[in-house]
This record gives structure tokens, sequence and C-alpha cells, in this order.
């Protein structure tokens, strides 16, 4: 059977192959795509400026509310300025793809980023978790 193989990385750990068939992925079995992925935050602007020094992309500004980074070869990142704080660990994270996790670590540290314990390894390669400046966590992975 041929299609298309997604991997799927649950808690940096768990990992899922899943055979798509070309069945599932015609455009008449989905109901859309994603436009944006939207991140809900105090400050839009300091989370679009760290987004666009890490992923590139001019960070812009729809408004005071809300700032979006179009970083080249993906979908549009956007910050959404709310008034509550978060308050737990979050259920959806970016993995970033990195040649040389340490060197990313002290860049993305120097961009204001919080290191969250040590480099992390399994089968399928390293991975070092983050903060951006309001806690969000995101990694930065490098394939075995």
């Amino acid at each position: 059977m041929r299609g298309l193989i997604v991997r799927l990385r649950i808690a940096n750990r768990l990992r899922h192959t899943v055979l798509v068939t070309s069945a599932t992925t015609s455009i008449a079995d989905i109901i859309g795509r994603i436009e944006e992925v939207v991140v809900d935050c105090a400050d839009p602007r300091v989370l679009a400026q760290l987004c666009s020094a890490v992923l590139g992309g001019a960070p812009c500004a729809r408004d005071e509310s809300w700032h979006y980074v179009d970083p080249p070869g993906w979908t549009r990142l956007a910050f959404q300025k709310v008034p509550e704080s978060k308050t737990m660990k979050n259920r959806l994270h970016l993995d970033v793809g990195v040649s040389d996790i340490a060197a990313a670590t002290g860049q993305a540290e120097a961009l204001g980023a919080q290191r969250v314990g040590g480099i992390q390894g399994d089968t399928a390669g390293s991975f070092q978790v983050l903060l951006d400046p309001e806690g969000n966590e995101w990694c930065l992975v490098q394939p075995a």
C-alpha cells in the first residue's frame, strides 16, 4: 500500500508511525489546512522577535495585540495578546531542527530563551527543551 508516512512525537519520547493512504489525503477527505499557529501570550512583540531570530522571517504587527512571523518554508506563527497568564505545561510545542544543539542553545539563550535541563537523547535523536520569555516550551532537535 502506498501513502505518506507520518511520525508523531509525544512528550519527546514516545513515537508512533502512521501510514496515511492516498484515500485519506485527497482534498475531498480533509476539512481544511493550517493557516497559522497562534500562541496566546502577554507580549506578542517580544515573542515574534524571538521567533524571527530563531526561524527567520520578519516580525510583523497587525496591531499591538497581534504580531506574527512567516518563517521561510513554513506556516505563519502568530502571537495573540490575552489577559490570562500561562499556568501549566504546553500541550503543543514546536521542535526546531538544528545541526548543533549546543551551539543553537547558546544562540537561543542570547535571544532570551531559557534552558530546561540538559540535552536529552534516544534512538530518534537528541533534543534540548527551552522556554521562551513567557515560559512556553519549545525544543531544539537533532535527528539521529
